[in-house]
């Protein structure tokens, strides 16, 4: 009967230390959601010769140009252009730490947020050539 009583305590305890971990993990993941986002906002056109990038706000770099093949990613940093294995560990204060990828698909691109993003992913339709679209680190705006 004791063992019994020992293994119900011991159960009891294991299930509180889970719930307080996992109210404690959801909780700390809605303050780095919103609270430590900065200011980026980034147009993105589609061209003949591919996609154009151009910063209003929270990055070093003001324009990039590239071409995608489909299902091709390619990272983007407030810093530019960069691969995820090679991410600048540099933070510099006056600039939005930012970090997400950009996929052409059969419709358009597929843009993934890793870091600085309230966002998970986005997919824009790009039909025409000279097609616009803000992106900021909540979402996207079409340019009309």
């Amino acid at each position: 009967m004791k063992t019994i009583l020992n293994l119900n305590i011991l159960i009891s305890k294991i299930a509180l230390f889970i719930f307080i971990f996992i109210s404690n993990s959801q909780l700390m993941a809605q303050n780095t959601n919103l609270g430590d986002l900065k200011d980026f906002k980034l147009v993105i056109e589609n061209t003949k010769t591919g996609l154009n990038m151009r910063s209003i706000e929270g990055a070093a770099w003001k324009e990039l140009s590239f071409r995608l093949s489909n299902n091709q990613a390619q990272a983007i940093d407030e810093y530019g252009m960069t691969d995820l294995d090679q991410v600048s560990p540099t933070k510099d204060a006056a600039l939005a730490d930012f970090l997400f990828t950009i996929t052409k698909t059969n419709k358009g691109v597929e843009l993934k947020g890793i870091e600085g993003t309230a966002w998970e992913t986005l997919s824009l339709t790009l039909s025409f050539d000279g097609e616009k679209f803000i992106v900021d680190q909540f979402g996207i705006k079409t340019i009309q």
